[in-house]
């Protein structure tokens, strides 16, 4: 719920700090005093879109501050905030500053955030309702959500959305391979070409490293050969090896007299003698690997050639010529049995589609269900509501299979009837101003208990209406501020006469510079107000009666 709100410099508000309470509360005053100023203000809290048309004359920046309480840390919204690494322990300050350069900032418990993502995290907040408002329970689109939520099959609702979620894979499956068969038909014979080509060229995986370098190798032949027999006869016409023996010899003859105190070094050139060895034969193998075969050159010059033609026919590289054989080789064998591999896909779909079908049949009849309850206390509250010739319906219908989705098929809508023999239509068409109201409060009374929001705000929801039929509307009110935070702006004296607490917007001028104040009343100044509400800018005593027994009624 909103706990607190300060408000700086926003259009006749030059500073004001309000506390608020659970429960009923009410906002009244003259009209053009700022109420509105005050709404704007908590619009800007939720995510609106600010204006600097919205600063203070001579000012150069506003800025609104809110805190508000949070019962739920494992609902949605916190669930949102978690997904954004946002942290809060049952308070959210929220934070909002906007400067005359059309800069501004947004705070989240002093981290900074999007204004997109403030108006995700707003609609976990507060509710916000004018007399005319198209959107939460007024628009269509939003009348399913409000039904689950309000009905007990939570578990029903995630099997149907899994069984969807299979059943629209199975379908994107199909039809992927259904558009790559008629691919590959439209282009099987530059298919069955390219693969030939392929089969006939075979390139292997890292071919072009191992030719470049044959091809570098034989391009020097000449002095790779001429190299390596001069390090032949180095090591073997230099006498090295037999210098190596007699100083192996030597050192044995020493150690014979000292009891082989020089057997590392006798090790030693035991080694050097067999690494000549060795490094002999590996230079006269190396030598006959060398080719000075021009043909040969020629072979390799001539792969490179095609190989570089065939990567640059398909515009790849020659790396990756083998995975392009495959891919089409691979896409000709699917053409050849594709239809069977299609047909299976079909079979698939349509189990998952029955599947999802079967789910989606029983979370309609838990809508029905629900929706028939729902449709019961609603009516129950009409008639408290002076509207005991009214009904209200909502209507489940099943969409066209090209409108199904995870939420199942049903199309869910409130319909009502203002009068009797009158038939029904969509509640945002057929109620009047004051009725719709009316509907909506009987709806936002039975809806609370499953709603998110703790907080909603009314503004002249009450417009069109009095006498008894306002006074059905306050109490209302009041049952609803039993469950959540209700604030109302109102010109109503009865709405306001049932409140729990009672603020008054208005303004002073002064030197020519107007400005917005808001303060809670006492239950005297109360009483004084509703009695003004009666009774205009003159207060009677008889006004100041009637008041009083508004307000203890």
């Amino acid at each position: 719920m909103l706990k607190y709100l300060s408000i700086r410099n926003v259009v006749l508000i030059d500073k004001l700090d309000l506390d608020f309470q659970n429960g009923f509360s009410v906002l009244s005053g003259e009209t053009g005093a700022g109420k509105s100023i005050l709404l704007d203000s908590v619009g800007l809290l939720l995510g609106k879109r600010a204006e600097v048309g919205m600063i203070r004359s001579g000012c150069d920046k506003l800025s609104v501050c809110g805190s508000f309480e949070v019962v739920d840390k494992t609902g949605e919204l916190a669930a949102l905030c978690a997904e954004y690494d946002l942290e809060f322990n049952h308070e959210i300050i929220i934070k909002r500053t906007l400067n005359d350069d059309g800069k501004g900032k947004i705070f989240f418990n002093d981290q900074p955030i999007t204004q997109k993502l403030l108006k995700e995290i707003g609609g976990y907040l507060v509710e916000i309702h004018g007399q005319f408002d198209n959107q939460g329970l007024l628009n269509p689109a939003t009348h399913l959500s409000v039904l689950d939520n309000y009905g007990l099959y939570a578990d029903k609702l995630t099997t149907m959305r899994d069984a969807y979620a299979v059943y629209k894979k199975a379908k994107e499956d199909r039809i992927a391979a259904e558009e790559k068969i008629c691919q590959a038909k439209a282009d099987e014979e530059n298919l069955r070409h390219w693969v030939g080509e392929f089969e006939k060229l075979q390139p292997q995986a890292n071919e072009q490293e191992e030719l470049e370098q044959k091809r570098q190798q034989m391009m020097n032949a000449e002095k790779i050969l001429e190299n390596l027999d001069a390090a032949y006869k180095a090591l073997n016409q230099s006498g090295v090896q037999s210098s190596l023996r007699q100083a192996q010899a030597a050192v044995a003859r020493v150690n014979n007299l000292l009891g082989g105190k020089f057997d590392n070094i006798y090790a030693l050139l035991d080694t050097a003698l067999v690494n000549a060895d060795e490094a002999g034969e590996e230079i006269e193998a190396a030598s006959n690997e060398v080719s000075l075969n021009q043909n040969e050159l020629d072979a390799v010059e001539e792969r490179l050639f095609a190989l570089k033609a065939l990567a640059r026919k398909h515009n790849t590289t020659i790396g990756e010529l083998p995975q392009i054989w495959v891919q089409m080789s691979e896409s000709l064998q699917h053409l050849a049995r594709g239809e069977e591999d299609i047909e299976n896909l079909r079979k698939l779909e349509e189990e998952a589609r029955r599947k999802y079908i079967e789910k989606a049949v029983a979370v309609s009849q838990a809508r029905l269900a629900t929706a028939l309850r729902l449709d019961g206390k609603i009516q129950a509250e009409l008639p408290d509501l002076k509207m005991e010739k009214a009904r209200f319906m909502t209507q489940i219908s099943t969409k066209p299979e090209t409108q199904w989705n995870e939420n199942g098929r049903d199309e869910v809508c409130f319909m009502v009837s203002t009068n009797p023999n009158t038939p029904y239509g969509l509640i945002s068409k057929i109620a009047s101003g004051g009725e719709l109201a009316r509907f909506m409060l009987a709806l936002k009374v039975n809806l609370a208990q499953s709603s998110q929001v703790e907080t909603m705000i009314f503004d002249e929801v009450d417009t069109g209406i009095g006498g008894a039929t306002a006074q059905a509307v306050g109490e209302k009110l009041a049952k609803l501020g039993e469950k959540v935070q209700v604030l109302v702006v109102t010109h109503s004296p009865q709405v306001a006469a049932q409140s729990k607490c009672h603020f008054k917007v208005g303004k002073k001028t002064v030197d020519n510079v107007t400005t917005t104040f808001l303060h809670e009343l006492t239950a005297v100044e109360k009483t004084e107000e509703v009695a003004r509400m009666l009774s205009g800018e003159r207060i009677t005593d008889e006004a100041r009666a009637a008041a009083k027994v508004l307000i203890g009624a």
